[in-house]
């Protein structure tokens, strides 16, 4: 019977998706929930730096898949390799951060294992003994419960902020890194990786912000974004928007936050001028801390703030810019 949680560690470069920390907290949780080992699995080439770092966690193993044709990402060559280490480590659950890696070469490998792969999840629960998964549906309106029927391993990708990376546990000694072997082709990459897509010059990973100032049509023109601008460079932020913004070229779609932009999951999330439509609120609400400045004390963005300033946002933010820059010296 399989057995064990397998993490997805997801790297580019030698660097390390910070998103994978919250699939290892999923993973942590639902292990001890179960009393399931937990593994965790790296890929590429030149990895050995994040598997220590990795292994600092409370883990039982760290396997690390290392071969020449995994050093760029390709979804043939991740796909092929992954199966393989799945075979070998025979996991009962393989967790993975819902990204646009993920998103890209995991449907690939649960149609090659004849398995289904529930992907964007925010949450599970358990119910007469059943584990359930719960995913959002019609933009975030809806809530849909997850029953997996198949034969494991049970393949999963949580949505970013669906856990809190900085909540993973810390082992008492150091996880054993094991290495695994796999067989890959050149001709079995059918795919060749080129420059990464950038939509800007100046392109951004918001899903990787600590700290975002998002604006919304109650910036009135785009010469007031100076203002927000001023105030993200102050706290040392990025900066976003709701779609109205980047629709009228305000600002470049990499910006964009929500059901058709990115998800996003930083520590403080400034909303300024932005009223909290579901398809925007889909992409943020799982941010630790949310500040929303409007004038209008019905908008929708109170509803999942945690603090809420009702005033006119011109007035509010060259004094609360000026404010950050005293404070930080």
């Amino acid at each position: 019977m399989p057995d064990g949680i397998f993490v997805f560690i997801e790297q580019r470069d030698g660097k390390m998706n910070r998103n994978s920390w919250e699939a290892l907290v999923a993973g942590q949780e639902l292990g001890q929930g179960l009393g399931l080992k937990v593994y965790a699995g790296v890929f590429g080439k030149g990895i050995s730096s994040i598997a220590e770092a990795v292994a600092e966690k409370k883990l039982d193993q760290v396997f690390t898949v290392e071969h020449p044709l995994l050093e760029s990402y390709t979804p043939d060559g991740y796909a092929l390799a992954f199966q393989q280490a799945i075979q070998q480590v025979d996991p009962r659950f393989v967790l993975m951060s819902h990204t646009y890696e993920v998103r890209d070469f995991a449907p690939k490998l649960a149609a090659s294992m004849g398995r289904a792969l529930v992907g964007d999840v925010i949450a599970y629960c358990h119910e007469e003994g059943q584990l359930i998964f719960v995913r959002q549906v019609f933009q975030g309106k809806m809530n849909a419960d997850v029953k997996i029927e198949h034969d494991p391993p049970y393949l999963v990708s949580f949505q970013a902020g669906a856990f809190r990376g900085d909540t993973v546990a810390a082992g008492e000694s150091k996880a054993a890194i094991k290495p695994l072997s796999v067989t890959l082709e050149p001709s079995q990459i059918r795919t060749k990786s080129l420059e990464v897509f950038r939509e800007a010059k100046q392109a951004v990973d918001l899903s990787q912000a600590e700290k975002i100032v998002a604006i919304g049509r109650g910036i009135k023109k785009v010469e007031n974004i100076e203002m927000a601008r001023a105030l993200a460079e102050a706290l040392g932020a990025e900066l976003a928007a709701s779609r109205p913004i980047c629709d009228s070229g305000w600002l470049p779609m990499d910006r964009q936050v929500g059901s058709s932009g990115q998800t996003v999951s930083p520590k403080l999330y400034l909303a300024i001028g932005i009223s909290g439509a579901t398809q925007h609120l889909v992409g943020m609400k799982s941010s630790r801390t949310i500040v929303a400045i409007n004038k209008d004390a019905d908008a929708p963005i109170f509803e999942v703030a945690d603090f809420g300033i009702v005033a006119d946002l011109f007035e509010i933010l060259p004094a609360l810019t000026e404010a950050v820059k005293a404070a930080r010296g």
